[in-house]
């Protein structure tokens, strides 16, 4: 079996505000279906997780992909 890949840092909080893990910077929704996801789609969320995050990280509202 191939490993996963997974942004998951283990810091598991959801921003009440945006939505998003503060950890990781996934939707609920990505979270729950990560494993259901290809390779290939969960490549294309994880690209997107440095930009959700780092308006996060500077006290901004995050921007959400659709």
């Amino acid at each position: 079996m191939n490993a996963v890949s997974s942004p998951c840092i283990k810091v598991c909080v959801i921003d009440p505000v945006n939505k998003l893990c503060r950890g990781c910077g996934r939707t609920l929704q990505e979270i729950a279906q990560w494993s259901r996801f290809s390779e290939a789609e969960r490549l294309a969320i994880m690209a997107t997780l440095a930009d959700r995050l780092s308006p996060q990280r500077d006290g901004e509202e995050p921007r959400r992909s659709a």
